[in-house]
C-alpha cells in the first residue's frame, strides 16, 4: 500500500514540476542545449568515474599511509626559534649579516637576530628542539624533521594557495581535493576532506576548494577561525521538519526524476554527482553528530590534548576532533591554529607572540600524537606540521621576523616516514635552503607517494590539458620514507 502511494506521488510530481522536460520542448530544444552543455563541463573525467566519486579506490601502488592530519600553523612560525638551531646566530647576534639577501623581500630587514629560546637535544636521536616545545620534544623519536623546506612566494596570501593546491597564481584544486579524488574515503558516512577552523583570509575557501575537479571532492569545513573550535560544526545536519522516512522519499522521488532525464538524453555524471550530494548529508545525519560531540571521551584524554586548560583547549578541541574523524576514516583532516590577532606572523614582539602560539598548540600536538601512536593509528596515518614559510634570521625593526619563503622546517610523524631523523638544511644563519632542498611540489609528490599515489599519474583532464598537483615539477624524496 505504501509503495503505491509513493508511486503515485512520483508520477504527478513529475507531471507537475518537471522544468527539465520544459527545457527540453521549450524553444526549439536551446534549454535543453544549455542544460546539457552545463552538465557537460562538470561531468567527471573517466579515470574518476564511479557509481559514487567517494567509493573507495585502490592506490597505485602499497600506500604507506591511509590518511593526513595537517596541523596547520597559519602565519609563518619561526624554523630558527623552533626546530632548526644555529649557534652562528646566536654567535653573531646584532651584526649584518654576511651575504646578500634574497632579490625579493616583503619588508626591510636589519642585522641578524638571535634566538631567544634556548634548544636542547632528546630523545634516542638527540634532534635539538627549542623550549617553545617541551610536549612535542618527548616525541621527537617519531619525528622526520625537513629543514630545507622552500617556496617561491614571500606573501600570505601566496604562500598558502602555493602550499595547499600547488599554484600560488592560478584556481586550483586543494591537496586534500586531489588525495579524495585519488583515493575516495574510507566511510561512506563522511566527506572525505574536512578542515576545521580554517582561515577566511588569505585565499580563503581557495585553499579548500575542488576548482575544476568534481564538486564531491570539496573539502567541508568545520566553523572558522574566528570561532571557538566548540562552535566548529556542520551547519544544519539535523532536520527538524522532516523524518528520516520523509526525507528518503523525497531523495527517491528526486532520482526518479533525474534517470528519466538521464534514459533520454543521455547525460549522467553530473546528475549523479548531485544525487551523491544529496544521499551523503542525509547519511552524515546519523554519524556526523555522534564524531562532533566528544562529551563521550575520558577525562584523561581530555587532560592530555589539554582541554582542562583555557589556554590550550581550543586547539586541542581540534586535535581530538581530527584523531574522531581520521579513526573514522576521513582520509585529509587539516585542522588550522591562527586567530585574528596575532598568529605565527611576528614582525614584532616575537618573544611574546611565538610564546603564546607555541603554549596553546604544544600540549595538544603531543597529545594527539601519544593517542594515534597507544591506539595504532599513526603506523597509517600521517601527521604534518607547518606554515606557509618561516622566518627571516634578520630583525624587522628591533624584536621581530619577517617572512622567509627561502628556507623552513616542517615535520611529518607516522604514515611511514623515518622517525628520529633531520632531513636537509638551511645555511649556517638559517636564510636559504642548501642541503637536500624539498620545494613544496617536492614535498607534495612525497606526500602522495606516501598514500601510493604516483604524482605523475594522479592527473585531471579540464580545458584540453591534464593538470596535476605538482604541475609540471615535485621530486619523491625517498630518503625519509621507512
Amino acid at each position: 500500500m505504501v509503495m503505491s502511494q509513493t508511486s503515485s506521488c512520483r508520477r504527478d510530481y513529475r507531471n507537475v514540476f518537471s522544468r527539465r522536460r520544459m527545457l527540453q520542448t521549450s524553444a526549439v530544444g536551446f534549454g535543453n542545449l544549455a542544460l546539457a552543455s552545463l552538465l557537460s563541463e562538470e561531468s567527471q573525467a573517466e579515470s574518476a568515474s564511479t557509481t559514487d566519486p567517494l567509493d573507495v579506490r585502490k592506490p597505485h601502488f602499497r600506500a604507506r599511509a591511509k590518511k593526513i592530519i595537517f596541523l596547520f600553523m597559519k602565519g609563518g612560525p619561526s624554523h630558527l626559534d623552533t626546530f632548526d638551531p644555529k649557534p652562528k646566530l646566536q654567535q653573531d647576534d646584532g651584526k649584518p649579516l654576511p651575504f646578500d639577501k634574497p632579490r625579493v623581500q616583503f619588508a626591510q630587514t636589519g642585522n641578524l637576530l638571535g634566538s631567544p629560546w634556548k634548544f636542547r637535544p632528546y630523545g634516542k636521536s638527540g634532534i635539538e628542539v627549542s623550549e617553545l616545545f617541551p610536549h612535542v620534544a618527548q616525541h621527537v623519536d617519531d619525528l622526520c624533521v625537513i629543514n630545507s623546506v622552500h617556496g617561491t612566494n614571500a606573501a600570505h596570501g601566496g604562500a598558502l594557495l602555493k602550499l595547499h593546491t600547488g599554484s600560488d597564481s592560478f584556481v586550483r584544486p586543494s591537496m586534500g581535493s586531489w588525495i579524495s579524488y585519488g583515493l575516495g574515503t574510507e566511510n561512506q558516512n563522511l566527506p572525505g576532506f574536512l578542515t576545521i577552523c580554517p582561515t577566511l583570509a588569505h585565499g580563503g575557501v581557495k585553499n579548500w576548494a575542488s576548482a575544476f575537479l568534481p564538486a564531491a571532492f570539496q573539502g567541508t569545513p568545520l566553523g572558522n577561525a574566528s570561532l571557538p573550535s566548540s562552535e566548529a560544526r556542520v551547519g544544519y545536519i539535523g532536520n527538524t521538519r522532516f523524518s528520516r522516512r520523509s526525507q528518503r522519499l523525497q531523495l527517491d522521488v528526486l532520482k526518479a526524476i533525474n534517470q528519466e532525464y538521464v534514459t533520454s538524453t543521455g547525460s549522467s555524471s553530473a546528475l549523479e554527482a548531485r544525487l551523491n550530494a544529496f544521499e551523503l548529508a542525509f547519511r552524515m545525519q546519523t554519524e556526523m553528530p555522534v564524531v562532533q560531540d566528544v562529551s563521550g571521551e575520558t577525562k584523561s584524554t581530555f587532560e592530555m590534548y589539554g582541554m582542562d586548560d583555557p589556554m590550550t583547549e581550543d586547539f586541542g578541541r581540534q586535535c581530538l576532533m581530527a584523531r574522531r574523524f581520521s579513526e573514522r576514516g576521513v582520509r585529509f583532516v587539516q585542522v588550522t591554529h591562527s586567530d585574528t590577532n596575532v598568529q605565527w606572523d611576528q614582525h614584532s614582539n616575537l618573544k611574546k607572540g611565538h610564546t603564546k602560539n607555541a603554549r596553546e598548540v604544544d600540549k595538544p600536538i603531543a597529545g594527539l600524537l601519544s593517542d594515534l601512536k597507544a591506539r595504532g593509528l599513526l603506523e597509517d596515518t600521517l601527521v604534518w606540521w607547518g606554515g606557509e614559510f618561516g622566518r627571516t634570521p634578520v630583525m624587522q625593526g628591533t624584536d621581530g621576523r619577517d617572512h622567509n619563503p627561502e628556507g623552513f622546517t616542517m615535520w611529518l610523524a607516522g604514515g611511514g616516514v623515518k622517525g628520529g631523523v633531520k632531513y636537509g638544511a638551511t645555511d649556517e644563519y638559517g636564510y636559504y635552503a642548501v642541503e637536500n632542498k624539498v620545494h613544496i611540489h617536492d614535498l607534495h609528490a612525497t606526500l602522495l607517494h606516501l598514500l601510493g599515489l604516483n604524482h605523475k599519474q594522479l592527473t585531471y583532464r579540464y580545458a584540453g590539458r591534464d593538470f596535476r598537483l605538482t604541475d609540471v615539477y615535485g621530486d619523491v624524496v625517498h630518503s625519509i620514507i621507512a
